[in-house]
């Protein structure tokens, strides 16, 4: 407004200045205290910091750029990145801290700062390079009128125990779409899950497209990494969940079940339009591939994509490995099992079964037929405790009984069962039993006793979990010293003693006991599920291959020291349904740069 128009009523509003308080400037100058929510210069807790540049994301001013510690080891579940500053650009809005994962991130009530050089605004706030010289209180901080990250995953359906112990229908009922577009919104899309997950699956990216409704881009970003979704959307060891960055203030994002929404809800049928497999250029080249397990499928899929010709040798009657023949159909149901396969079958993979290379066929057949080999057969042989009473008739390998179940035969069973082991199979075989027990018998006398005590089980957490709600009994922390039998030739119960430490000070496994504390585990049944073991003598009986302890040594292309011959899966790696297929995928790169002489 111009001067000649303000109101003639403007020289009365100095009268207020009459009744209000005068400020003192104080000479020298006396610093005055910022308001308690005072949006200051940042602070960062460098050892809560995990670098997931969410900071950096949700900036508008672009005021905040990750940088690359290089002189910093690199630690899993960690970006080798920090927070820097350019308060240039910065304009206070505490954004930043409301988005912090970890809650590192904080503002002080410094604002004062003086320099004529404007690179000096350009900062990394710690507690090193305090834009300060004076450590000043803290300002503003995130309360929960301000967090802008949801805590909480969108809880799960599942079968109560009752309804889940008497039968082998699938227990997880899968996320709908309101679901699942609930649980992806959390993502902060950071990417610390595919660095840790042993396949680098483009986590973020499918998840994204879950929550942009766009379930092809999800399969095409699943693909990329692994050919066996459905698999995976269930029985994942889920490593990607444990470095989550949302775990260090809430729950990790439900990473395994929303692969899982996303390959139920497109159709098999559209997997070659969606996946542009419609047409795939053919070579010349044959590879042979021995054992249709995870690594062997998954080889075989990438391989056929490149255009190659692919045979798999299975010595079972189905593809699938340890993933058919290992875990039970309540956790894996076989049609999503084979939704994955057919897929891989359907891109021109032929499959020979009933066919045990090293019997039927030798390996050096298959390399005189084939321009390259991936062996890649599972830990099928169960371990035993060799303890006394082992060789009884009632004693069972917990992995025979589990394949005995995935044919459909009528698995044995009693009315009081122990199970030694403390891993995923021990688990599986016990929750098998139960089942048929309250099929059988109406109740459930299921126990299981391992070595290791409770809060250290190698088994998944959730499976424990889960084996208690439906009745199994745990004994942790003690040792098989001898299964007792009866006269007349029946086991009268596992004599157990207390297993002081599993593992010696080099880490070695090398188990003491306590014989003072001894505990009779009564039962008529017993099942071992300490291990498995591979048979790797169609192998060794012809070529020369090197060892790296008791696996087969590779190279980071899964080649070993015989260039022809690659390996893979748990013979190669152990038993992991992810790291398996990681291996596969990495067969099938180094397979091809060896047949284009870069390898």
């Amino acid at each position: 407004m111009s001067k000649d128009k303000k109101s003639i009523f403007s020289p009365g509003t100095a009268f207020k200045n009459l009744v209000k308080k005068p400020e003192t400037v104080r000479y020298p100058a006396e610093t005055k205290d910022a308001a308690k929510r005072y949006r200051g210069f940042h602070i960062n807790d460098l050892e809560e910091c995990i670098g997931c540049g969410t900071c950096q994301d949700v900036c508008v001013n672009d005021a905040i750029n990750m940088v690359e510690l290089l002189d910093k080891p690199k630690v899993e579940g960690e970006k080798n990145e920090k927070p820097q500053i350019d308060y240039g650009r910065c304009c206070w809005c505490g954004l930043c801290v409301d988005a912090c994962t970890t809650g590192s991130l904080e503002m002080s009530r410094d604002y004062s700062y003086q320099d004529i050089d404007p690179d000096n605004f350009i900062i990394q706030p710690d507690e090193e390079n305090d834009i300060n010289e004076v450590e000043a209180p803290l300002g503003y901080l995130r309360d929960d009128n301000s967090d802008l990250l949801d805590l909480e995953r969108v809880n799960m359906e599942m079968l109560e125990p009752e309804e889940r112990v008497d039968s082998f229908v699938e227990i997880v009922e899968g996320f709908s779409k309101e679901k699942a577009e609930k649980e992806a919104s959390r993502c902060v899309e950071c990417e610390i899950c595919t660095d840790t997950c042993p396949a680098n699956m483009n986590i973020p990216q499918y998840i994204r497209g879950i929550f942009d409704e766009d379930l092809d881009e999800s399969l095409q970003q699943i693909y990329e990494d692994n050919p066996l979704p459905e698999v995976c959307g269930r029985v994942c060891t889920h490593k990607c969940e444990g470095v989550c960055a949302l775990t260090h203030r809430g729950e990790a994002i439900s990473i395994r079940w929303l692969k899982r929404y996303a390959v139920d809800n497109v159709d098999s049928a559209d997997y070659k339009k969606v996946l542009g497999t419609e047409k795939i250029e053919q070579n010349d080249k044959e590879i042979a591939i021995v054992g249709a397990g995870p690594a062997g499928l998954s080889a075989a899929h990438y391989l056929s994509v490149m255009g190659y010709q692919i045979t798999v040798y299975e010595d079972k009657e189905k593809a699938g490995g340890m993933m058919r023949y290992g875990i039970p159909e309540y956790r894996l149901p076989y049609d999503a099992l084979d939704k994955d396969i057919n897929y891989i079958k359907s891109l021109g993979v032929e499959f020979i079964f009933n066919t045990r290379v090293g019997e039927d066929i030798t390996l050096d057949e298959l390399h005189q037929k084939y321009d390259s080999v991936f062996a890649a057969t599972g830990l099928h042989n169960g371990r035993s405790t060799r303890v006394p009473g082992t060789e009884n008739n009632n004693v069972y390998q917990a992995v025979d009984l589990l394949a005995d179940l995935a044919r459909g035969k009528e698995v044995p069973t009693t009315e009081s069962i122990v199970v030694i082991g403390g891993g995923n199979v021990a688990m599986d075989i016990a929750r098998s039993m139960a089942r048929i027990q309250k099929q059988r018998y109406g109740k459930v006398d299921v126990t299981v006793t391992s070595l290791e005590t409770e809060d250290v089980l190698p088994a998944d957490e959730e499976e424990v979990e889960e084996a208690r709600e439906e009745g199994v009994v745990f004994e942790p922390g003690r040792g098989p010293k001898e299964i007792e039998v009866n006269e007349d030739g029946s086991i009268a119960h596992v004599c157990t003693n207390c297993c002081v430490s599993v593992f010696d000070e080099e880490m070695n496994f090398n188990p003491t006991f306590d014989d003072n504390d001894i505990q009779n585990l009564e039962c008529d049944m017993v099942i071992e599920a300490i291990g498995q073991a591979g048979d790797n003598s169609y192998i060794d009986d012809v070529v020369d291959v090197e060892y790296e302890g008791p696996r087969i040594k590779i190279n980071e292309h899964s080649q070993t020291s015989v260039d022809w011959l690659f390996v893979g899966g748990d013979i190669a790696q152990g038993p992991d349904v992810i790291n398996a297929i990681a291996t596969g995928h990495d067969a099938a790169v180094g397979i091809d740069k060896y047949l284009n002489d870069e390898l």
